[in-house]
């Protein structure tokens, strides 16, 4: 199972995505989930995956290849004229995929699905951000709907929707973050650290700042402890139940 985030804020783009794969409780590895192309000064891109890994996979080899290919025929993420067009082509590319493995006999539905969110900016438009679905279609994200999640959403759900403002800075945003990670990880046991991140200031048409956290960072521990606390503190002050009422 997965857990990625993709959030926009006033300030910019914000992504975090979960490292851990299983194939059974006892077949538990680590892969990056997050891939991120740049032009300096021209573009800047994110895409998170949840899903199949051999699906995924596919999808960036055949994303970072056609960067590479300089075709007009075949056109590049990197050669797209707007954000749109990239979440065009990167749904595009996860159909023709998920296509190949429908040909070899496999259930596009199922085995082989893939769930993807795509942000940045490309110069002369906004910074955007997709969900793109297996089938190649996909949706943005907007004033009423500001952030995405992929694969293991619902636990960590309730703190995005109670607490996320987009006017919150982006030291707020990775605390409110790893706050829904935290609370993901401690109810399944199929999503866990190290987790990637990656912050998109507005404008800057370059990647800046990312980086891993990882199980054991020190800050990611306080945030998890003085949640749990806060929980319990909370709960404890609310009047109790009466039987008698």
């Amino acid at each position: 199972m997965t857990y990625c985030v993709g959030m926009m804020l006033n300030a910019g783009l914000v992504f975090m995505s979960d490292t851990r794969t299983n194939a059974g409780l006892d077949n538990i590895s680590t892969f990056k989930k997050m891939t991120c192309w740049e032009t300096s000064g021209e573009r800047a891109i994110t895409l998170l995956s949840s899903g199949n890994l051999a699906t995924t996979q596919a999808v960036v080899s055949l994303l970072d290849e056609r960067t590479q290919a300089h075709d007009e025929r075949d056109p590049s993420i990197l050669g797209a004229p707007s954000m749109f067009q990239a979440a065009r082509m990167v749904a595009d590319t996860l159909r023709e995929v998920i296509a190949q493995h429908d040909a070899a006999g496999q259930q596009a539905d199922s085995a082989f699905g893939a769930t993807l969110i795509l942000g940045g900016q490309i110069k002369g438009g906004p910074p955007r951000l997709f969900m793109i679905y297996p089938e190649g279609n996909f949706v943005e994200a907007s004033t009423d709907t500001p952030f995405f999640q992929i694969g293991e959403t619902k636990y960590g759900r309730p703190i995005l929707v109670r607490a996320y403002d987009p006017e919150m800075s982006f030291e707020e945003a990775m605390k409110l973050l790893l706050v829904s990670f935290d609370s993901t990880v401690k109810a399944n046991l199929s999503v866990g650290a190290p987790f990637d991140f990656h912050l998109y200031r507005k404008d800057a048409l370059r990647i800046e700042t990312g980086g891993r956290i990882e199980q054991e960072d020190s800050y990611f521990k306080l945030v998890s402890q003085g949640w749990g606390d806060a929980l319990k503190n909370a709960l404890d002050s609310l009047p109790d139940f009466s039987l008698e009422r």
